[in-house]
């Protein structure tokens, strides 16, 4: 995920038509949509700039209604941070255009992860070619436009540590949205605590 900005940086090509901001557990989120699906989603970031975000990152495009597919997108994701419900979301269209193929798979293997479970970034790259591709795999979910639908939170490090996260908050919010989802609430020991998640 892009760390400077709210998360979600839209592929190049990709078109979009409009874009919306709606509260969450996490604070302020963002998305944009075009024709062929959502075309990118902004995480909260602390300084409360997703608007100036959007208007930056999708300057052909404006503040919108969204459309009913996208409004009902929209509820699922709040109920998703809210920890309200297991939606693993992977309905939702995308559009990935202008995505490389590889990306394009990491994130379909990503989005296979359910909600309260985990893997890692060696997991997956062990699908792709193994370990020498681990980096690569890293980099793709660090640029992930989709935030939340690819669920780039649910993918750690080796031995069970919570791993880097690019977005804003970076791992205290990687941990919060893994809380939201119980992660941390097994039988046996968990990535981290529930405490902390504050």
């Amino acid at each position: 995920m892009n760390g400077t900005a709210p998360t979600g940086a839209a592929p190049a090509s990709a078109t979009t038509t409009g874009w919306a901001e709606f509260d969450s557990e996490l604070g302020r989120c963002g998305v944009a949509w075009g024709p062929a699906g959502i075309t990118g989603i902004a995480l909260p970031d602390e300084a409360g700039s997703v608007e100036a975000y959007l208007v930056g990152r999708y300057p052909d495009a404006g503040s919108a209604e969204p459309p009913p597919s996208v409004a009902e997108a929209i509820g699922r994701m709040q109920e998703v941070l809210a920890g309200r419900t297991a939606d693993d979301l992977s309905d939702l269209p995308l559009d990935q255009t202008g995505l490389s193929d590889f990306a394009r798979e990491v994130y379909r293997l990503a989005r296979a992860v359910p909600p309260g479970e985990t893997t890692t970034y060696g997991a997956i790259a062990a699908h792709l070619g193994g370990p020498t591709v681990a980096r690569a795999v890293g980099r793709a979910l660090g640029d992930n436009p989709f935030p939340i639908v690819v669920p780039c939170h649910r993918v750690t490090a080796a031995g069970g540590t919570i791993g880097g996260f690019s977005a804003p908050g970076g791992a205290r919010t990687k941990r919060r949205m893994l809380l939201m989802e119980r992660a941390g609430e097994r039988e046996e020991p968990g990535l981290f605590g529930v405490d902390e998640l504050y």
